[in-house]
């Protein structure tokens, strides 16, 4: 059966992944890449250092999207949704950062992959030779799922 999902079932689809695509676009050429992300009910959040993505979304902050769920090739749940890139500074990326760090880390931390030890850097303080990180967000303003199953 096919169909669509309902609001909620496009929240639930939303809040459980971490894997998503955004679709940009700028002087006809469209970009599509997977991401990491963390859902807070409203808006996409996102990380990513500069590149062709960011250059993109900043010459045009409408974008696309796209997260799935798959069990098999019968059994699966899509959605894609609408909105506008914001850059975060200040207040606002550091409380984006903190969203992702508290929904991605737990899902780094395995047998075989652990933090160092000892005490953490202090916030703000630089890592030598690492790309400035840039955090921003997507307020989703438009959403639609669809589904099948077997």
């Amino acid at each position: 059966m096919l169909g669509e999902l309902t609001p909620e079932q496009i929240n639930a689809v939303l809040f459980n992944e971490v894997v998503g695509r955004i679709g940009c676009s700028d002087e006809g050429r469209t970009y599509i890449v997977p991401i990491t992300y963390v859902f807070d009910g409203d808006a996409v959040y996102g990380h990513s250092a500069e590149g062709l993505k960011i250059r993109i979304m900043r010459a045009n902050p409408t974008v696309c999207f796209q997260v799935d769920q798959r069990e098999n090739l019968a059994n699966w749940r899509s959605v894609l949704g609408w909105g506008v890139y914001e850059e975060l500074q200040g207040k606002a990326a550091l409380e984006g950062l903190q969203l992702l760090v508290a929904r991605l880390m737990p899902l780094t931390l395995t047998e075989t992959l652990r933090l160092p030890d000892g005490p953490p850097a202090a916030a703000g303080t630089p890592v030598p030779d690492s790309p400035k990180t840039i955090i921003y967000r997507i307020p989703l303003m438009e959403r639609t799922g669809r589904f099948e199953k077997r």
